[in-house]
């Protein structure tokens, strides 16, 4: 890895565990629309004490991601990372394209990120590549189709809606070009994979080793937020995910420090000051209406 590559992986706190206490990120909410229906994800709902991917309390023109990149970035220097993770997928938006041009105008030295479901990828890496994002994540929770088809309804790609097996093959497929793509180009590369009891828990070793032999950077393994289609599943314990973690190690770095992120998270991990901003707002809207 590159020298500038190095310092950047190392003040980005999602690919670095020490990283993650000095330095922050900045998530846009600029891509309202996605291609995939996983069977875990729910973007209906937004409460104030509500951190979860997918979800935000106001999607942005790039217009307006502009104005509170600005507004961020000056009051929090530390954050160096600037990410369009949703609250869809990024590439299945022309404004996540528009937005990262931007606010490379303005702040060049800024790292971006970007994080996809991957079915795109292949096909949009080099418009990606052009507004100059340089560390990528791409959520792949199998590379079985018979495993992938349990964990997604359907997809939407080249104008049709694919289910069932064919919609798993399709995208298992777009996301291994993908990424070999962005592993030959230099990006780093993240997997995140979400731990599924009784679906991919025991399958995940093997995502791992396909990802070593591809020359992916780390591996984040979440745990299942039960909800939507499979609400009634059971997330994994913290034994059960580090038993996972642990064994998909000698294969791939783990990222061990995630907290699933908002769409419009901001500052550091841990620590995201768009609630204390969300509760700011409430508390005016309550203090206008009682007078």
């Amino acid at each position: 890895m590159a020298g500038e590559m190095k310092r950047k992986i190392a003040e980005h706190p999602c690919f670095s565990p020490e990283a993650q206490h000095a330095f922050g990120r900045l998530h846009l909410p600029v891509a309202p629309s996605c291609n995939i229906q996983c069977n875990y994800c729910d973007r209906k709902f937004d409460c104030v004490n509500e951190s979860r991917p997918g979800v935000t309390s106001e999607v942005l023109s790039p217009q307006d991601a502009m104005k509170r990149t600005d507004e961020i970035l000056q009051q929090n220097p530390y954050i160096h990372v600037v990410g369009i993770a949703g609250p869809g997928d990024p590439l299945d938006n022309n404004e996540t394209f528009e937005t990262f041009r931007l606010v490379r105008e303005k702040y060049p030295d800024a790292t971006f990120c970007v994080s996809t479901n991957g079915l795109l990828l292949a096909e949009r890496f080099d418009e990606l590549a052009a507004v100059g994002v340089e560390t990528l994540t791409v959520t792949m929770n199998a590379i079985d189709p018979d495993i992938q088809k349990q964990i997604i309804a359907d997809i939407h790609y080249k104008g049709e809606r694919y289910d069932g097996r064919r919609a798993a093959e399709i995208l298992i497929e777009n996301q291994l070009k993908g990424i070999q793509k962005a592993v030959e180009a230099n990006m780093t590369v993240k997997i995140n994979t979400v731990l599924i009891p009784g679906i991919n828990d025991k399958h995940i070793i093997e995502l791992a080793q396909k990802m070593n032999e591809m020359g992916v950077y780390i591996m984040n393994i979440m745990p299942l937020i039960n909800q939507a289609a499979f609400k009634d599943i059971t997330p994994p314990t913290e034994q059960e995910r580090k038993a996972v973690q642990d064994a998909c190690a000698p294969y791939v770095k783990q990222m061990r420090h995630c907290r699933q992120c908002r769409s419009d998270a901001y500052g550091l991990i841990g620590k995201d000051l768009s609630v204390e901003r969300r509760r700011g707002r409430e508390l005016k809207t309550i203090e206008k209406c009682e007078k």
